[in-house]
């Protein structure tokens, strides 16, 4: 891969350490000459850089499975289903999509436009950076990259430096099947990342944390770049009495332990609506054990904490006399078993914070007007979940709160929806990307009027000098949009025939213009 190096320079006379780093800028300045160029403009180029990253998928699977089992203890299915095939499936759509998407979008004229066409042209940003996240890898970096080829961008991939093994493997893959025109991969850590953001991009797509997020928007006020922000926070799930709390403990269960809990839109809390909670607790414990059976430490389809330093926060957070299941863990493996608590405060620890780790607080509350009250007293969740059979229930929450995205009586779905954009909402992020999303999050959608030279006459009553009088015209449109607004109709024929006369254009229109204003109207 394009992999900078940061070279110190001792100012002895200043007592300080000087870091020069230049190659980020070139690689700017270079994908800047390649995207002038244009060639990233045809349908055929785009797609096959997708069926070339489609190919990266298929023939290093082995690769990326040790990759991310160095970094993470992943297993191969949980590799293959959640960080592969995403990827694959996102690439899939696009390119259903994409042959539309390039062409113009005609747009319905209003009365005013009626001799004119009205179209919307998707086109490229430019340059894209994408900072992606070390929880997910692989996905997090593959997949907005999709949607930022498909555009027709050029792009600087910036790998997270926390998840080194995987970060050189796709710093290793990229250039020896994407045109090394079009993306760049830069590894490194913060002091790349720093002379990252000092370039001039003109669309920065960043996942992780808020106290990044926050240092990523600023950066970017500098040129006033575009950004999408996918975060996170304190994903709450609501349970009330009247469901399967089987069904509950399997989709909670399997959502909040994966990856060790080191999910952005993992269960971060229970809300327990009408005391069910020890009864969750006890499927709770069932699902856990079928998952990962007596000691999830031997199982290898459980994973591990990111590093020592995240392991200490995590394990920080657990207070004992809370504990009703799991509470274990070994430093030297990084390991920390599915923990369960209960008789949580909110003014504890683990709920000031995103927990990112497999501990699953569990907070009673009388009802789900309580519940939904909990909700909104805090920052929006990337998503939230709602367990109930009830529709009555399931609406009111739905109608009460605010998150980037829902899934109900499941968790994470929503985000595997490529008809749906995922994103967040306040803190937990902003803009969003999926499937067809994707492509609009990397494109601007430039509004387009085409005018023609003809029927000039239409255009009198624009322009100067104006009548002392109030214009009939501008009456009549005026009482025409007052009629729309108040949804009163009247005879839309004979108004119809009535603004052919007020403009005095009859004896100037063709058939063609007078049947498109005749129908625009009467629509």
């Amino acid at each position: 891969g394009y992999i900078t190096k940061a070279r110190k320079d001792w100012c002895s006379s200043k007592r300080s350490i000087i870091i020069r780093i230049t190659e980020e800028s070139k690689v700017v300045s270079d994908l800047r000459i390649s995207f002038a160029n244009g060639k990233l403009k045809s349908y055929e180029v785009r797609c096959y850089q997708l069926s070339q990253l489609n190919k990266l998928l298929d023939e290093n699977n082995e690769a990326i499975c040790d990759a991310l089992w160095k970094d993470l203890r992943k297993s191969k299915q949980e590799v293959k289903m959640f960080e592969i095939l995403p990827v694959k499936a996102e690439i899939a759509e696009i390119m259903v999509q994409l042959d539309k998407f390039m062409k113009p979008e005609r747009i319905k004229s209003d009365l005013q436009n009626m001799q004119n066409t009205l179209e919307i042209r998707n086109e490229p940003y430019g340059i894209v950076l994408i900072l992606s996240a070390w929880n997910y890898p692989f996905l997090l970096a593959l997949k907005p990259l999709v949607g930022a080829i498909a555009a027709g961008n050029c792009c600087v991939l910036k790998p997270s430096e926390l998840a080194p093994n995987i970060a050189t493997t796709i710093g290793n893959l990229i250039p020896k099947y994407l045109d090394n025109e079009f993306v760049k991969v830069i590894n490194g850590g913060i002091p790349e990342t720093t002379a990252l953001l000092r370039e001039r991009f003109d669309y920065i797509f960043y996942i992780g944390s808020t106290n990044v997020g926050k240092i990523i928007l600023k950066a970017a006020s500098n040129y006033f770049t575009p950004v999408t922000l996918e975060m996170g926070g304190k994903c709450p799930a609501i349970v009330d009495k009247s469901c399967d709390l089987d069904v509950v403990a399997n989709r909670i269960a399997w959502g909040k332990f994966i990856n060790a809990g080191q999910t952005c839109l993992t269960v971060d809390y229970i809300l327990c609506v009408d005391g069910i909670q020890d009864e969750l607790i006890n499927a709770l414990k069932k699902s856990i054990l079928k998952f990962y059976g007596e000691d999830p430490q031997r199982s290898t389809d459980y994973g591990r904490i990111i590093n020592n330093r995240n392991f200490q926060r995590v394990t920080k957070l657990i207070k004992k006399s809370n504990i009703v299941h799991g509470g274990d863990f070994d430093e030297k493996d990084l390991y920390i078993s599915p923990t369960i608590l209960k008789n949580i405060s909110v003014d504890d620890d683990i709920m000031k914070e995103e927990i990112f780790g497999p501990l699953l607080p569990i907070i009673n509350v009388v009802d789900v007007e309580e519940a939904v009250q909990f909700v909104n007293q805090r920052e929006k969740p990337l998503a939230l979940y709602v367990f109930s059979k009830e529709k009555k229930t399931i609406d009111f929450v739905l109608q009460n709160t605010s998150s980037g995205g829902v899934t109900v009586n499941d968790v994470i779905m929503h985000a595997t929806a490529l008809s749906l954009p995922f994103g967040g909402v306040g803190e937990s992020g902003m803009g969003a990307y999926n499937g067809i999303h994707s492509l609009k999050t990397f494109s601007h959608q430039k509004s387009c009027l085409i005018a023609s030279q003809r029927f000039e006459s239409l255009n009198n009553v624009r322009y100067p000098p104006y009548p002392s009088k109030e214009n009939f015209m501008v009456r009549f449109i005026t009482d025409g949009l007052n009629k729309k607004i108040n949804r009163s109709g009247g005879n839309k024929y004979w108004t119809a025939g009535t603004l052919l006369i007020a403009c005095g254009v009859g004896a100037y229109l063709d058939l063609r213009v007078l049947a498109n204003i005749i129908l625009a109207y009467v629509r």
